[in-house]
């Protein structure tokens, strides 16, 4: 058995957090960074025409976040991401805040799908890419399942307009992140088996 083999069976039901050494500050750090990370990448934005959502890094960002930090941890970074913005810091897409804007339903989505590709990174969802592939997709489908309808609601569309706006013109763009993550996180794995 090779080291690299050896490592990685050392590791069944470890995300790359885990990787850090084990203390409260670290969960907290990561906490707080993860949070920071989606609300920097909010504001990496492009409007979309004849959308009221804007292509942004906070979708990509959220899910690396709960892939790389597990459930529980993805979870509170995208809760503390999503009170925080309620509460008036400008770090939703464009500089927002507030659970008005008719886009609030992705951060919704983020943090149920940051919570589940944490669960599905326990269970290996991050080590290939075929595996990164499944779990990306599966966390984008949570992202629109709960935005669209919300959208819906907030913005007073047909569900038919609401994924003409928010979701049609998107897949493209999460393709390509969803590539990025599939190349990143089985890769840093690779790495850390080296070591």
């Amino acid at each position: 058995m090779t080291i690299a083999a050896a490592t990685s069976a050392r590791r069944p039901g470890e995300v790359l957090a885990d990787l850090l050494p084990a203390s409260r500050v670290r969960d907290v750090a990561l906490v707080l960074g993860g949070a920071a990370l989606t609300g920097i990448a909010a504001q990496i934005a492009v409007p979309v025409p004849g959308s009221p959502v804007p292509v942004t890094g906070q979708t990509f960002a959220a899910l690396l976040v709960g892939t790389a930090l597990g459930a529980g941890r993805g979870f509170l970074s995208l809760a503390l991401y999503a009170l925080v913005g309620m509460a008036g810091m400008p770090w939703f897409a464009e500089g927002g805040s507030g659970y008005a804007a008719p886009s609030f339903g992705y951060v919704l989505g983020m943090l149920l799908a940051a919570t589940v590709v944490g669960a599905l990174a326990r269970r290996g969802g991050d080590r290939s890419v075929l595996r990164m592939a499944g779990t990306m997709a599966v966390g984008e489908l949570i992202i629109y399942a709960i935005g669209v309808p919300y959208l819906a609601l907030a913005a007073d569309m047909s569900l038919t307009a609401a994924i003409a706006a928010g979701l049609t013109p998107f897949l493209i763009g999460d393709a390509l992140k969803a590539a990025l993550a599939m190349g990143a996180l089985p890769t840093a794995w690779k790495l850390a088996d080296r070591k």
